[in-house]
């Protein structure tokens, strides 16, 4: 049986993501992290997430989790299986040790993960985990990482939220057709930027709540990064209307 193309895309990541996370867990914490004050636990949950989600959705095809069947405690016993190898193999790397509390936070993770699948399908479920990429990457750190890393901060800004948008457009047709056919284009912008801009505000007045500095350029970076796909999206549908349009005139 050949695979669904949502299905290739989260394999595919899949098989990039799990040796790149194995990577970054077993080689000693860079020096800028230390410095950054990055919250550890945080982005064992936020990993450990990202996993779930990618696990999940490959073996599911894009299905809620049924907790009557065994593909999900397949998925719980695989992830907590890898996060106990994950937690001692580290004791092996210089500045790394085995953490209980780590492991709390990788089950916190994946249960998480699997409790909001449980209700939400492929696209949703997406939007969520991209929404707390976004949300903890922004706040893990006690310092600002535009300061320390300027580059490597305009990169996220400028792909996490272009991967948000193009989900929250997709999230858009698929679940409200009828809502986003009868709108007209200003509603339909309207409602394209709504959540990009919504997510983007919340971030950054928690940001401000816990001290960290607003960062116009990041504001720009992610709003103009929401700009690009919304005015693609549009370009690509308004060329696929005109193809469309082309060939009922070559049939009629």
């Amino acid at each position: 049986m050949s695979l669904s193309l949502q299905r290739k895309i989260t394999a595919a990541l899949l098989i990039l993501y799990w040796p790149a996370f194995f990577f970054a867990a077993h080689t000693p914490v860079p020096e800028v992290v230390r410095e950054a004050g990055v919250s550890d636990k945080g982005l064992h949950l936020l990993a450990y997430l990202i996993l779930t989600f990618l696990l999940w959705f490959t073996v599911s095809d894009g299905g809620k989790v049924n907790w009557r069947r065994a593909a999900p405690w397949c998925v719980l016993l695989i992830t907590i299986a890898y996060a106990i190898f994950d937690e001692w193999s580290q004791t092996f790397v210089a500045g790394r040790s085995c953490d209980a509390h780590d492991f709390l936070a990788d089950l916190i993770g994946t249960c998480v993960g699997l409790g909001a699948f449980s209700f939400l399908s492929f696209w949703p479920a997406s939007l969520l985990v991209t929404t707390v990429v976004i949300f903890v990457s922004a706040n893990v750190a006690r310092a600002n990482l535009a300061d320390l890393l300027p580059a490597a901060n305009a990169i996220f800004h400028l792909a996490a939220y272009a991967v948000f948008t193009a989900i929250w457009l997709r999230c858009v047709r698929l679940l409200m057709p009828a809502i986003d056919a009868s709108q007209n284009r200003a509603k339909r912008l309207l409602t394209a930027f709504a959540a990009p801009a919504a997510l983007l505000l919340t971030t950054k007045i928690l940001s401000a709540i816990l001290g960290r500095e607003w960062s116009a350029v990041d504001i720009v970076l992610s709003m103009g990064a929401a700009t690009a796909v919304v005015a693609a999206s549009r370009l690509f549908n308004t060329s696929g209307k005109i193809r469309e349009r082309d060939k009922d005139d070559r049939i009629g």
